[in-house]
């Protein structure tokens, strides 16, 4: 079984919504979800938040964090997932923003430098990763994480 169908079947016994807000994975992760048959059941939508424009302007990430910390950041991954889960009245929203790759990279801030966002009731949350392949193994990298976290976190609700 694959995770996303894993984790389609966790949210469905526990009767909860999932909503996405990605960045740099460009809808991988919704991609994902969706290509589990009966998905509907627990799947709001996902909004693909590439610029900072619209994460801000759509999904109410504030204009200072990202000023203040970088859309790469820990503190945008958990806004993201915050206001994605309100934006899409979500019981659980993941994000994710990072840099794919080739190009975009800092010093601090290097190629597959990704953090995701979980927002749920109970709190939110963002973890840190570095990946180490190409732009597209780094997306998918970033999907597979982030679903495997979700899974982690549904089997630990009680």
């Amino acid at each position: 079984m694959s995770l996303e169908q894993e984790v389609g079947n966790l949210l469905r016994q526990k009767g909860l919504t999932l909503g996405l807000v990605e960045s740099a994975s460009g809808g991988l992760i919704s991609h994902r979800i969706t290509n589990v048959p009966g998905s509907s059941d627990y799947y709001k939508g996902s909004v693909t938040a590439y610029s900072n424009e619209v994460k801000s302007k759509v999904v109410g990430v504030r204009e200072d964090t990202i000023n203040q910390y970088g859309a790469v950041s820990s503190q945008v991954a958990e806004e993201m997932a915050q206001g994605g889960r309100k934006l899409l009245a979500a019981d659980i929203c993941l994000a994710d923003t990072g840099i794919a790759g080739p190009g975009g990279a800092t010093p601090e801030k290097p190629v597959g430098l990704f953090y995701i966002g979980l927002s749920h009731r109970a709190g939110t949350y963002s973890r840190k990763h570095n990946f180490q392949g190409d732009r597209e193994q780094n997306k998918r990298s970033a999907a597979e994480t982030a679903l495997g976290w979700l899974k982690e976190y549904l089997l630990s609700l009680k």
